[in-house]
């Protein structure tokens, strides 16, 4: 397993990070910690986690995978293995019940790091994310930019300023943001520099063969600015292993049991992820680790977020860090790209 410093940080990370959706939803504690087992034996030590884990949120599970985490943690003595990152939800209606006007301000990410820092049974958080922009922006899939400045919610320097005090409290040690935009990113970046505030390591934005959006723009602000991407969704809800095509819905898994989950579904995103399986098979590569080893392979990508809900699924992702795509393989990538450019924004 390979590792990496992220952004300007001293964080050393392994190239594969554990995403814990799952846990709390579609696994439970013992399942948990059996994968935070079998990742740390792996050579992974990257964790990633959200206040508002499992996904789907609900009020009865929220928090229960940054309490899996915690349990693991204090069963096994392991805290200084570990590089922890988690979130901090913000405005949306699924969200609602965590806090009564969720934004990042003082009192919402003073309640936000202090939660997770209790579930987690731990004193201080390595990344602190914010998960969505705290205003009205293109995440999650949206497209077509509307101007809605009288949504622009908490201002980016004063977010910073709050974040400034946590980093001198102690309780978290860098910021990284999410689902996140290339004006968003510079502008958290310019009020750093200008303000002598905490400067930005990472974006987690979702990044895969059907969604290659952070090449566009994303991608020279990360290279330029010394910032990481932490790519989530690099199977695309798992569409990317073939397992969906010709509509097939296997039980268990995430689309069988979560149907509405549709952003990687749309008609030229199967007819792409028709071609990605092909080719991998053409060249005797599993198309999971073909996928995994494409999105490793880009040079703005610190590390990759790869969820599982049980240890084959985990060791047979895992296998994708040995694998190294050659130029072939790429160049039908690209073919396939120039074809069907991010079918699934």
């Amino acid at each position: 397993m390979q590792t990496r410093m992220l952004g300007n940080s001293d964080l050393e990370v392994s190239d594969v990070c554990l995403g814990t959706m799952t846990f709390g939803g579609q696994n439970t504690e013992a399942q948990a910690h059996a994968q935070l087992d079998c990742a740390l034996g792996q050579g992974i030590n990257f964790l990633d986690v959200a206040e508002m884990y499992p996904v789907p949120t609900s009020v009865e599970t929220q928090g229960l995978s940054e309490q899996y985490i915690g349990s693991w943690l204090q069963a096994r003595g392991n805290r200084d293995q570990v590089i922890i990152a988690t979130k901090a939800a913000g405005p949306a209606d699924m969200v609602r019940y965590l806090r009564p006007d969720l934004h990042f301000d003082q009192a919402n990410l003073v309640a936000a790091v202090d939660g997770s820092l209790q579930r987690l049974q731990t004193d201080y958080i390595d990344l602190y994310q914010l998960h969505w922009p705290d205003r009205a922006s293109n995440f999650f899939g949206q497209l077509g930019y509307e101007h809605k400045p009288e949504q622009d919610g908490t201002p980016i320097e004063e977010t910073l300023t709050v974040l400034k005090s946590l980093v001198e409290a102690g309780k978290i040690r860098y910021i990284g943001v999410s689902n996140e935009t290339p004006w968003g990113l510079m502008s958290f970046l310019r009020y750093a520099e200008k303000l002598d505030l905490p400067r930005v390591v990472t974006v987690q934005n979702p990044y895969s063969l059907l969604h290659r959006v952070p090449d566009i723009a994303l991608a020279e602000v990360m290279l330029r600015e010394q910032v990481d991407l932490l790519a989530y969704s690099p199977l695309a809800f798992g569409t990317l292993t073939g397992k969906y095509l010709g509509g097939a819905r296997p039980e268990g898994s995430r689309l069988a049991l979560f149907p509405h989950y549709q952003r990687y579904l749309t008609e030229p995103g199967i007819r792409a992820t028709e071609q990605y399986v092909a080719l991998a098979r053409q060249h005797g590569l599993d198309p999971v680790q073909m996928a995994l080893a494409f999105v490793r392979s880009r040079p703005f990508v610190a590390s990759t977020i790869i969820g599982a809900t049980s240890v084959a699924q985990l060791e047979h992702a895992i296998g994708a860090a040995e694998l190294v795509v050659s130029g072939e393989v790429l160049a039908g990538i690209e073919a396939i790209h120039q074809q069907y450019p991010n079918p699934c924004p």
